[in-house]
């Protein structure tokens, strides 16, 4: 590798769970796969991976299970927990930029987490600026045509003018419910293969955990900023296949 990936999950509809991707998978990456990570927190208005940051810090000030949880995993693990920045849409890139300049160990990939706003012009000069972007979708019709707009105004205007360096759009299913048929989701991609959109192999299930966090009292961990899902929670939410595809699918030059 010789220069740092730039990334985003990223979809115009609230409620897809950009910041929950961008966790799960920014933590198995660095805490799993051993790849060194970063994110810059760019939603102003929630901020939620750095509040879960701080939130973390606390539970695992005050609560000696977590605490001596933390010292082994980083013991083991020989490295520090990934940076989490927090910034706006207008700054991150710059944020970014000190990141590689500063930091010891400079990070192989740096996960912006940007507000759901096409409206906003700092929002649009930072995401024409992702290396790769990944777009969360859910077999529902108002999400396909929220998302499909995205994916062809960003290609048309964007990509294919040159303005934005994005190497790679990829969507994928998220909130899959297995009682749903086969057939729809085909009938979604079909319609997509046709429009020259690329659809990634995983599906992420529809399953309450994805929005447990650490707690006090709880002991499985799952969405965590300082460690990674555990097993037992990473089986059946296929995070992990999906972090392995996402690696897959980026090129370092």
């Amino acid at each position: 590798m010789s220069k740092e990936i730039f990334a985003a999950f990223y979809t115009q509809k609230g409620g897809a769970g950009k910041s929950t991707m961008t966790i799960l998978v920014a933590s198995y990456l660095h805490y799993v796969k051993n790849y060194n990570v970063a994110v810059i927190d760019c939603d102003t208005s929630q901020a939620s991976i750095c509040d879960l940051r701080e939130h973390e810090i606390k539970v695992i000030n005050e609560n000696a299970y977590f605490k001596s949880l933390a010292y082994n995993h980083f013991l083991n693990l020989g490295k520090k927990s990934y940076p989490i920045i927090r910034s706006n849409a207008g700054d991150a890139l710059d944020e970014a930029e000190r990141l590689m300049r500063e930091e010891a160990v400079k990070p192989d990939i740096i996960f912006f987490d940007l507000p759901g706003t096409l409206k906003s012009n700092d929002v649009i000069k930072t995401l024409s600026q992702m290396d790769y972007i990944f777009t969360p979708i859910s077999a529902d019709r108002l999400d396909m045509e929220s998302s499909l707009q995205f994916v062809t105004l960003f290609n048309e205007n964007l990509i294919t003018t040159g303005i934005a360096k994005t190497k790679g759009l990829h969507l994928f299913w998220t909130k899959v419910d297995g009682r749903e048929k086969n057939e729809l989701y085909g009938m979604y991609e079909s319609i997509m293969e046709e429009m020259n959109i690329s659809i990634m192999k995983t599906r992420l299930p529809d399953s309450k955990r994805f929005r447990k966090e650490m707690l006090g009292d709880r002991k499985n961990i799952f969405r965590s900023t300082f460690f990674p899902a555990e097993k037992s929670q990473i089986k059946g939410s296929n995070i992990d296949l999906l972090s392995d595809e996402i690696i897959s699918l980026i090129k370092w030059q």
